[in-house]
């Protein structure tokens, strides 16, 4: 088993996860075609994350209508996916899982001619995801900001004496 930065036994993961949600994210199952929360769930803005570890995976602009039955995502949050070989069922595959718990999200597959910019389809399973409507993405420089801004505008507080501290 690859190391992941969250590492949890199977009787953890069953605490936290429902029994359908183990299957998929630590068995490597697969949701049927079409029943997913987030097949057609289409919003303009918002963050897909692990259902496992909440680790944010999928921008909600990266999601498009494949018809395949499964959410579809023609790219990730870099570095928010590891993908793998599946060699199951007589073919090889690429299976991609979350690169913070190694949950099992689904296959990537290359070549099939949506008009995406990367012409890859992230085919993944519902169970497997969180939807997240605020992008908790923040680039580095704006986070050092906004810890900045926050800082200089505490309010101010009182000491119970009726004296007020800045």
């Amino acid at each position: 088993m690859a190391d992941f930065p969250v590492q949890k036994s199977d009787d953890e993961w069953q605490a936290v996860l429902d029994k359908e949600q183990f299957r998929v994210l630590r068995e490597k199952g697969t949701e049927s075609p079409y029943t997913g929360r987030y097949d057609k769930h289409m919003p303009s803005s918002g963050v897909y994350g692990c259902a496992a570890c909440n680790a944010p995976l999928y921008k909600a602009n990266h999601k498009f209508k494949s018809g395949c039955g499964w959410p579809a995502y023609f790219d990730n949050i870099p570095g928010a996916v590891t993908r793998h070989t599946d060699r199951s069922f007589g073919m090889a595959r690429t299976e991609i899982v979350c690169s913070n718990c190694g949950g099992h999200l689904g296959h990537v597959f290359k070549g099939e001619g949506y008009p995406t910019p990367t012409d890859e389809r992230h085919c993944v399973n519902s169970i497997s995801l969180k939807f997240a409507p605020e992008d908790p993405i923040v680039d580095k420089a704006d986070k050092k900001e906004e810890v900045k801004d926050e800082k200089m505008a505490a309010p101010p507080v009182s000491n119970g004496n009726g004296e007020v501290k800045v």
